[in-house]
């Protein structure tokens, strides 16, 4: 298969926070900003492999910054990772000053999608080739969370583990 570049996922999803979104401190539920940012990935994770694809896993959030009623909001998602038929998408919350037009970062997140056919059968995905020291940091890093996540589901044991154990060990 042919490798793809993270820019070749990249969705960005802008929306404004209404009254029907907030909580009662007029701040955007959090569970409003799980689905935003499960529908980014999931086109990210669609464009990435042109299949269909499906929810694995929400292997970390960061609700850092609480986001106001009336707050334009910004989520880019892209591939950080691609392996055999699993994709982790990183996801970056934006929101933008009503008066300034800065945006901040307000969180963040990362999701792990797995390509299927039509009977729901995973299918392999194209590679992906990082090209931006950012997207080479998270590269290298999506395969040590892969590591841990398969180590503390007893699919794998930790001394396998390579890329996780390497942070521990001295050289």
């Amino acid at each position: 298969m042919t490798p793809k570049y993270p820019a070749d996922s990249l969705t960005v999803l802008t929306d404004l926070v209404l009254p029907s979104e907030t909580n009662p401190l007029n701040n955007l539920f959090g569970g409003e900003l799980l689905a935003r940012m499960d529908r980014a990935a999931s086109i990210a994770a669609r464009r990435h492999s042109r299949r269909i694809v499906v929810t694995a896993s929400v292997n970390h959030v960061a609700f850092n910054r609480s986001i106001p009623l009336g707050s334009v909001v910004t989520i880019e998602a892209k591939v950080s990772r691609a392996f055999t038929s699993s994709m982790e998408i990183y996801l970056d919350v934006w929101i933008e000053d009503r008066e300034s037009g800065i945006r901040t970062k307000a969180n963040e997140a990362i999701y792990t999608f797995v390509a299927v056919d039509e009977m729901g059968n995973p299918v392999p995905v194209p590679p992906l080739e990082p090209q931006t020291e950012e997207e080479q940091a998270r590269f290298a890093a999506a395969l040590r969370r892969k590591q841990l996540s398969l180590v503390l589901a007893g699919k794998m044991k930790a001394n396998d583990a390579t890329e996780l154990k390497a942070l521990f060990t001295e050289n």
